[in-house]
């Protein structure tokens, strides 16, 4: 799907922007709530099958096309395995072995990691400024993980579930970018968490058995019903509407906000200290994303503009987007 070039970001555009930092950013302590009550094979079980049968369903409404061409299956489970049930189940287990602010910091290397991946397997340039992220990014697991890593009496192993959870988004995204789907990106989308309901069912049957469960609590419901139809749902549906109307390297900003709004947020809701350590690792892994994707869309267009002979203007250009 090709972004149209913009001169200006309107309110709708600004208001999705926003709501996707807002919603998938307090989508990290969310979950921390629910998984005071609930497993994670569990939470995924039940929010993959209703996930995917909104989007679905939405697809259908907005006569998309839902059948993938038969030789897309294979590729197609596969990325959904890795971006979509790897990364959630990866998060999800992190969350419970670690802080949810440090979770979100380490979480959101993604992009970094799959730009890593695309210079090995897709044949893409390592610029300075993809290797500048790398280094910081690289500086900002550092800091975090050096803290588990020198106490041999802690366990480091949340902070390396959760940057699992990163390596099998970076890994699902280079993959499907190997190939031009005949779907439209919602369908593609609710395709992908529907694939994902599977090994959640099987995972929480086997492993947590829910029917022996007690019934959760009010405020886990609420919260639950949140991460199905903000961060599961409306923010699949934002993300499609901004890449199909903006340049991805504007629709991209909303990504950075959501380590800031999951660190933030994990600190007010959930009462994790606010140690300076957590804002510098932050600084440093929100800088390395926008190195990624920001910096080089812009050199593009002030590129683009000098050819043309023409002052470039003030919005991003388009650019491939990560996700």
């Amino acid at each position: 799907m090709t972004a149209m070039a913009r001169s200006h970001i309107g309110w709708k555009e600004l208001a999705l922007l926003v709501s996707i930092g807002l919603f998938w950013g307090l989508n990290w302590p969310a979950v921390r709530i629910i998984l005071t009550e609930i497993p994670p094979f569990t939470i995924r079980m039940l929010a993959f099958v209703a996930g995917a049968a909104v989007l679905l369903g939405l697809a259908r409404l907005r006569g998309e096309r839902l059948r993938p061409e038969p030789g897309e299956w294979g590729p197609l489970i596969l990325v959904a395995l890795l971006s979509v049930f790897g990364f959630n189940i990866l998060a999800a287990f992190g969350q419970l072995n670690t802080e949810t602010s440090r979770a979100a910091i380490i979480a959101f290397t993604m992009p970094v990691w799959a730009t890593l991946l695309s210079v090995a397997f897709l044949g893409d340039k390592l610029t300075w400024e993809r290797a500048g992220a790398l280094l910081l990014g690289m500086a900002g697991l550092a800091l975090l993980l050096g803290e588990d890593l020198l106490d041999v009496t802690r366990s480091p192993l949340g902070s390396l579930l959760t940057l699992g959870a990163a390596l099998s988004w970076a890994v699902g995204t280079v993959l499907l970018k190997r190939r031009t789907w005949s779907l439209p990106p919602l369908a593609l989308a609710g395709w992908m968490v529907a694939i994902s309901a599977p090994p959640g069912v099987l995972g929480a049957v086997l492993i947590e058995q829910p029917w022996t469960l007690p019934f959760p609590s009010t405020e886990v419901l609420v919260v639950f019903a949140y991460h199905v139809l903000f961060p599961m749902v409306w923010c699949h549906y934002a993300w499609v509407t901004l890449v199909a109307s903006l340049p991805a390297p504007v629709a991209a900003i909303g990504t950075l906000m959501i380590p800031v709004v999951g660190v933030i947020s994990a600190i007010l809701l959930l009462g994790e200290p606010p140690l300076l350590q957590k804002f510098v690792a932050l600084t440093l892994v929100v800088s390395a994303v926008a190195l990624v994707l920001i910096v080089p869309g812009l050199k593009a267009r002030k590129l683009r503009a000098a050819a043309a002979g023409a002052p470039p203007t003030a919005d991003p250009p388009t650019a491939r987007s990560s996700r």
